[in-house]
């Protein structure tokens, strides 16, 4: 008979191990932060080991942690792939499109029933995340924003994405003057990014407007750029953000867009490996993905 720790317990520990975070962690298992940090403390009291350093804004790996992580995320890794093979074994069709964060909850998620429509002989994973994944084991293509070029990768381009400034139609901005008295809305670009000419900011459109007497660092700055674009639809500024991102709200009236001038940015792309560029399901999700997202 196995002597092992609740398996429930140890599948918290995997996800909080390899995401560094208890919050991170719950959100991935749909549980709180609080039943996260209870399922580790008792399974660190079962071993007799602590697993983690908890910090008051962060925590990190112990050496114990740091040996018992690999072998689990590899013994998860392993189990989900055995599933998988087993059911589509069983005849299901699984295709699974990666994509960022953004994309995935502004553009992806909102036209995911018209894949089903268009195959429903298969189902549609849809993995939002902003780190790359691996498109032969973890998906069968991806959507990238990025420069367009991914070594090893076949990329297919789908469009380029440009920035403006967008507010609620309440706010009545529809001159400089009245954008002096605006407050402006900022968010983060990542680090990989952040200085390159295309991750434009306030600074770059107010310049290239030839708008003076605009403080550009003023206003409200979000970490996470999803944030933005929520403010702005509830009225809290004008953000310069992605007009991809807000092209719903913009076709529906809740978002305008003041001003003409807007400046380029990164593009799409849709990539896939080599390998799988045989894979059934990466040809589906080639046709569905040019169809729904390809230059517009």
């Amino acid at each position: 008979m196995r002597k092992l720790p609740a398996i429930g317990a140890l599948r918290v520990f995997e996800a909080a191990a390899r995401r560094l975070s208890f919050k991170d962690a719950a959100e991935e298992l749909n549980v709180t932060p609080t039943a996260v940090s209870h399922q580790i403390k008792h399974l660190e009291q079962a071993i007799g080991v602590e697993l983690f350093e908890r910090g008051p804004r962060r925590v990190t790996l112990t050496a114990a942690g740091r040996q018992l992580f690999p072998t689990l995320r590899d013994g998860f890794d392993s189990i989900e792939r055995a599933i998988e093979q087993l059911v589509r074994a069983q005849g299901a069709q699984v295709a699974r499109l990666s994509s960022t964060v953004a994309f995935m909850a502004r553009r992806l998620a909102t036209r995911a029933g018209s894949f089903r429509d268009a195959y429903p002989d298969w189902t549609l994973r849809l993995d939002a995340s902003n780190e790359l994944v691996d498109l032969d084991a973890d998906a069968d293509a991806a959507i990238r924003y990025g420069s367009g070029l991914y070594p090893g990768l076949l990329v297919e381009h789908l469009f380029e994405d440009r920035f403006a400034p967008v507010c609620s139609p309440l706010l009545n901005i529809r001159s400089m003057r009245e954008l002096r008295r605006a407050t402006l809305i900022h968010f983060e670009w990542g680090e990989a990014v952040r200085g390159d000419e295309r991750a434009v900011e306030w600074r770059q459109w107010l310049a290239a407007a030839g708008a003076a007497g605009i403080d550009a660092d003023t206003g409200v700055s979000f970490s996470e750029e999803l944030h933005a674009v929520q403010a702005a639809i509830a009225g809290q500024g004008i953000g310069l953000l992605s007009l991809t991102l807000v092209e719903e709200e913009l076709a529906a009236g809740v978002l305008v867009q003041p001003f003409d001038l807007s400046l380029a940015s990164f593009r799409y792309d849709l990539v896939y490996s080599a390998r799988a560029s045989a894979r059934p399901a990466t040809t589906v999700l080639r046709h569905w993905v040019r169809e729904h997202f390809s230059a517009h």
